[in-house]
């Protein structure tokens, strides 16, 4: 995954957790694309800063993630749905038989997971 898409992915989910300086030199930097330098102008602060404080929030993002793992269960879910619709198209064209029923052993085991979080 690329870097700008990981952490866009990662500030979707823990964004709110970081501080209100973090989360704003992120969205510039990676959602409105600007550089350093004009984070630090609009700021009025060193490139420096703004590179020290974005690798920090990237950092905490990072650490969220270790701990919590909501990306990755998300992912993977996101994987897993991909093999169901494709097991159903492949069941639509008469390619595979048994797509229907692999498709909703595969509903059902996404289903199960999310079931023990609750």
């Amino acid at each position: 995954m690329k870097e700008i898409h990981k952490v866009n992915l990662l500030y979707d989910f823990y964004g709110s957790l970081l501080t209100e300086r973090q989360q704003k030199f992120i969205e510039l930097y990676y959602g409105d694309d600007l550089s350093l330098g004009e984070i630090a102008e609009k700021f009025a602060v060193t490139r420096q800063a703004v590179h020290d404080t974005l690798k920090r929030a990237e950092q905490t993002l990072e650490n969220y993630e270790q701990k919590l793992g909501l990306v990755g269960k998300f992912t993977e879910e996101y994987k897993s749905l991909g093999d169901v619709l494709n097991l159903l198209s492949h069941y639509q064209d008469g390619s595979d038989p048994n797509g229907l029923v692999l498709a909703k052993e595969k509903l059902e085991q996404i289903l199960g997971s999310r079931l023990e979080f609750n």
